[in-house]
């Protein structure tokens, strides 16, 4: 009764678009690669089920984090993919910038797969390519104004038109958005609209003009939909921190050149380099702003594109809660009017809004999360387009092991998906660089300029392993060991201003008597973080030799007047409401007499 209440319920929920027969199978399996109608069947119950399209992997969403995934899953034909957004036809909007070496290393496993990047001014989905990055730290600790940290490392500039292409292959488009929204873990609302069985997913999906949804099928479902997904849960049952935000207005624009004194300059800006912070705060002349600047920070970043067409955006590194648009907009062209940098036109604006940390997805999800969905942003950095896309192919190869398997058990695909995202190494790691967002967070811009400035003058593969926090990205082999992360916090505490030194130092306390996790991400003690890998649940079947045994004991007793009723499975009136007859294995003989007084 409770079996088939169960599956009576669970079918009610799904709308018109989905028929049933009562006289034809239940169970999935995907029979059809291309559009269109679908049937599923199994021998277990009579129902028939009709689905609009079938897939093997569903992708929700159609950024970088989805088109990758996507991309590499369809890649060698074996897997038929769908990518689901009403709004694929849009382009990518943000402005990437990435280190060279560490595109190369993303480059380089795209390849294995058969994926090139290709296309961008420079090749490879580049833009522009600069030989060297700028810092200014100006105005604490006795470093000068106008000093320029150079650092001898490449900095490319994405063309995401580019991009968007080359990841836009080895897959089919829905243009239609799930409406789903998890209420518990593999629970959705409303009812009926996402539902898990053994072998698969059907979820509803709507397109945009259109009243009824249609009906999708999947082996399994990729949510790739952003930080603030609806349909994975974040687990808030262990230590985590809220996120921070990094918040930015940036802008391309044309600059009036006519009277520049060197063209290879826009003000302070060599056109040869990228500046990657520029935390000076000379440019304000009134007392408040420059109090609010120097309480809630923020930098320029600035791309000399090509002539005299610059990308400049003001960044509010981290912040909870965060720095308004506003704020970041108005200082934006206070800094251009100081720097003596006019601005002729705006060609294209940029609002960025980035989540930094927070949970990690809850574990024993069927929707497996990448990209943004699974937390996978820089907690204190922001960066996260070649972790992402990094992370990608490791969530690839997983999937692709179990579906391409003799007999695939999804919720094995799921959890091997998450292991390769989040293995206990790559939890302490990223541990490790969520105390830093929070260090950086209580700073003002006299800490964030003694901060980087120490941070900077670190080797270079410790501070681009900092960086990185993601394996297989270059130079992150220095921090992937909790012995590498504690020679790297020597190293950078020492380099720091005695005052920024002072307060890590007790923010390093203050912390750890909060949680255990920073001290487990720098030494060996403290056990694990939870893994996710797949473990089959054995409270259906227990120990089986013991009940073995007994049933063997139980026939050679003198004991026993009647062995019980195995459940037959393959029993079809025990599905339909066929009561089994359990009687009394094992009577004893103190039972016996009474039952003959009694009598």
């Amino acid at each position: 009764l409770i079996l088939t209440g169960t599956i009576g319920v669970v079918h009610s929920f799904v709308v018109p678009t989905t028929q049933y027969s009562f006289h034809t199978p239940l169970k999935a399996e995907v029979r059809s690669r291309v559009p269109g109608k679908s049937s599923t069947s199994n021998t277990a119950l009579n129902v028939q089920t009709t689905y609009d399209d079938s897939c093997d992997v569903l992708v929700l969403g159609s950024g970088p984090a989805g088109s990758a995934i996507a991309s590499l899953l369809g890649a060698n034909g074996k897997l038929d993919v769908v990518v689901a957004d009403q709004n694929f036809d849009r382009d990518w909007v943000p402005n990437y910038g990435v280190w060279k070496d560490e595109w190369e290393t993303v480059m380089d496993r795209f390849r294995e797969f058969g994926v090139e990047f290709e296309g961008g001014n420079e090749g490879r989905s580049i833009d522009r390519e600069w030989p060297v990055t700028d810092c200014y730290f100006g105005g604490s600790f006795d470093i000068p104004m106008e000093q320029r940290m150079r650092i001898d490392r490449p900095y490319f500039r994405v063309d995401r038109f580019a991009l968007k292409k080359s990841l836009s292959k080895n897959f089919r488009v829905v243009r239609a958005n799930h409406f789903s929204e998890a209420i518990g873990v593999n629970m959705y609302k409303p009812a009926g609209s996402l539902v898990h069985d053994e072998d698969g997913t059907t979820i509803l999906l709507q397109k945009k003009g259109e009243s009824s949804p249609i009906t999708m099928r999947a082996k399994i479902v990729v949510d790739t939909t952003g930080h603030e997904t609806k349909l994975t849960l974040k687990d808030t049952r262990e230590f985590y921190t809220n996120p921070g935000f990094q918040i930015a207005y940036g802008a391309t624009v044309e600059i009036d050149e006519s009277n520049s004194p060197d063209l290879t300059m826009v003000g302070p800006y060599d056109k040869e380099a990228m500046t990657l912070f520029d935390y000076r705060t000379d440019h304000f002349s009134d007392q408040n702003d420059l109090i609010k600047a120097t309480k809630a920070p923020t930098f320029m970043y600035a791309m000399p594109l090509r002539d005299n067409l610059v990308f400049f955006e003001e960044t509010s590194l981290v912040a909870r809660p965060a720095v308004s648009f506003q704020e970041c907009k108005d200082r934006f062209f206070k800094r251009m009017d100081y720097l003596g940098i006019k601005v002729t036109k705006i060609l294209e604006e940029e609002y960025c809004y980035i989540p930094m940390g927070g949970a990690l997805p809850m574990r024993d999800q069927r929707i497996l999360a990448v990209g943004g969905a699974a937390a996978t942003v820089h907690p204190s950095t922001g960066y996260h387009l070649c972790r992402g896309l990094m992370g990608a192919t490791d969530v690839a190869k997983a999937i692709k092991k179990e579906l391409e398997s003799d007999k695939p058990n999804i919720d094995r695909a799921a959890a091997s998906g998450y292991h390769a995202l989040w293995s206990p190494s790559n939890i302490r790691q990223r541990n490790f660089a969520t105390f830093g967002g929070e260090f950086l967070m209580k700073q003002n811009v006299v800490g964030l300029r003694g901060f980087f400035d120490g941070f900077f003058r670190l080797p270079l593969e410790q501070w681009g392993g900092f960086l990185a926090g993601w394996p297989g990205l270059a130079y992150n082999e220095s921090h992937e060991t909790w012995l590498r992360r504690i020679l790297f916090g020597v190293n950078f505490i020492v380099k720091l201003p005695p005052e920024v030194a002072l307060d890590m130092a007790a923010s390093i306390i203050q912390y750890s008597l909060k949680t255990t996790q920073l001290l487990q991400s720098v030494t060996p003690f403290f056990g694990e973080p939870y893994s996710y890998e797949y473990n089959r649940n054995m409270d259906r079947i227990g120990d089986v030799a013991a009940k073995q045994e007994a049933r063997a004991m139980i026939e050679q007793s003198e004991v026993v007047e009647e062995l019980p009723v195995m459940f037959d499975e393959n029993d079809d009136s025990s599905i339909q409401g066929t009561k089994a007859t359990i009687t009394k294995a094992i009577v004893s003989p103190q039972v016996k007499e009474m039952a003959a007084t009694m009598d």
